[in-house]
């Protein structure tokens, strides 16, 4: 098991990494204080309940915890209002009280909400984070928890840190292809906002982490948790640096809202995001190698590059404006300034962005 420190004085947590260190769940709970007297909240998808649920689950009431389970539809659409309510319905039915812990047993969605309903219930209670898949690796770091509104994703939210991340890699290796795929557009990311060095090993090592090699695999992840925690130690709340995170996000986020959290992924439009950034470095003079190289790489790694030809700009655009970074009617976007390199523009052109998301319907 490798383990890391996100950093923050007194609500600093530990990272677990390793394969098969779920069945130790219940000496790290005992580690960290959280005691059997009060329930315990499993919040899980669709997807991931039959695989997962009953393992964990059997593992903590053998330790003599009592849980309680709330089981969401799998995808984005989950993270709403209406299945927050949902889920605090289970907790007060349950008998959760301010002592207790909600685990977070899924991918970035369920992470998402679960985080938000521990944020929440009683002005906040104790979470876990338990990843299921490869882009978890970024969500489950730094607290960010929330759900979306129609018009915006992740605009109703708070920064609620988890007591620790639990990541096992063998419960990765039941991902399909394509989440696999659109997980690691996120530890790219990772490498072209911090890491050159590590850009260069993940152009080496793409193929053994499509086939989910653990030994590359899990230094993949180490690595890419290791720049998110690094970030966020630095600024917890997104004040200036922790911004370089939303590499690709700025127009990820507005093609989500456009496809309603259905037709895309999220490391796919992060992926499309990714190329659209590069795209703009080299409008503002940054060397072109940015741009290809940043595209050769996703598509090295089966990622789109490309916005869907029918997905209307006027609507895209609209999106942006509903983001957060949106402010005093400038777009603030993160713009790569070498591989392994960002910065923060806060004043990027509107008219700049739209002609990008056009050419970006011509990517191939």
């Amino acid at each position: 098991m490798r383990e890391l420190t996100v950093d923050l004085g007194e609500r600093s947590y530990p990272i677990y990494i390793g394969e098969g260190i779920l069945s130790g769940i219940a000496g790290i709970f005992a580690q960290h204080g959280i005691k059997t007297a009060s329930p315990l909240l499993i919040v899980t998808d669709t997807n991931v309940a039959p695989l997962h649920l009953e393992g964990v689950a059997e593992t903590l009431r053998g330790a003599g915890y009592t849980l309680a389970t709330a089981i969401v539809p799998a995808g984005e659409k989950s993270k709403s209002l209406r299945q927050l309510e949902e889920i605090v319905t289970v907790a007060l039915e349950s008998g959760l009280d301010r002592k207790s812990t909600v685990i977070a047993l899924g991918g970035g969605v369920v992470g998402d909400l679960a985080g938000f309903v521990a944020a929440t219930y009683m002005r906040g209670i104790r979470f876990v984070q338990i990843p299921t898949t490869i882009l978890a690796h970024d969500s489950s770091v730094g607290g960010k928890t929330a759900v979306n509104h129609p018009l915006a994703k992740n605009i109703i939210g708070a920064f609620h840190q988890p007591d620790f991340v639990l990541y096992d890699i063998a419960l990765l290796k039941s991902l399909p292809p394509r989440t696999v795929r659109e997980g690691l557009a996120e530890v790219v990311k990772h490498g072209l906002i911090w890491d050159a060095a590590f850009v260069d090993w993940l152009d080496a090592n793409a193929e053994k982490l499509l086939a989910l090699d653990t030994e590359a695999l899990s230094h993949a992840l180490y690595e890419g948790c290791r720049v998110k925690s690094i970030v966020v130690s630095r600024d917890e709340r997104e004040s200036d640096l922790r911004a370089i995170l939303n590499l690709g996000h700025t127009i990820g986020h507005a093609l989500e809202a456009v496809a309603k959290y259905g037709e895309l992924h999220h490391g796919e439009a992060i992926s499309i995001g990714m190329v659209g950034a590069a795209k703009l470095a080299v409008r503002l003079g940054y060397p072109p190698h940015i741009y290809t190289e940043t595209k050769r790489l996703l598509r090295k790694y089966e990622l789109p590059v490309a916005v869907p030809a029918h997905y209307d700009t006027d609507a895209i655009m609209a999106a942006m404006k509903h983001d957060k970074k949106f402010k005093e009617g400038n777009m603030t976007f993160i713009i790569p300034t070498e591989i392994g390199k960002v910065e923060i523009n806060p004043r990027m052109s509107a008219e700049w962005v739209r002609e990008t998301v056009e050419e970006l319907k011509g990517e191939a």
